[in-house]
């Protein structure tokens, strides 16, 4: 009846991660059995229809390495840029008590350098499209 249970083991004894092991075992061996029972047994039927790219069923027009306007990556750049800021911002507001002033000036300084990233962007016209 206690055969399953591991009779008095440490916490920390390797033999606490037997099932784990065994489990990952049969989980690597499932997935290679089923992924060479396919590759062996599944149809092959190759035509010059079924090998070309699909595009969210739309009709590929062109080549892909046709020259895009730089401004549509610089502003994504930018988005990503001050998307990320926000997200330094909930440790901070999470702790701003016990951070006290230190804290404070560290996230104005923080912000001020983010303030004048964005000034240079307006100043360089970045984001102006009327090009």
């Amino acid at each position: 009846m206690d055969f399953f249970l591991l009779q008095s083991s440490p916490a920390n004894s390797a033999a606490n991660y037997l099932p784990i092991g065994i489990q990952l075992f049969f989980a690597i061996g499932f997935i290679a059995t089923m992924m060479g029972l396919t590759h062996f047994f599944g149809p092959k039927r190759n035509s010059a229809e079924k090998l070309q790219n699909f595009e969210s069923g739309i009709e590929v027009k062109g080549n892909a390495r046709q020259p895009m306007a730089i401004k549509y990556f610089l502003v994504a750049i930018l988005f990503v840029l001050f998307d990320v800021e926000v997200i330094f911002f909930y440790p901070y507001a999470v702790n701003f008590r016990e951070l006290g002033w230190e804290g404070f000036l560290a996230v104005v300084m923080f912000v001020s350098a983010f303030v004048a990233g964005l000034i240079y962007i307006f100043k360089k016209g970045a984001l102006n499209w009327e090009d």
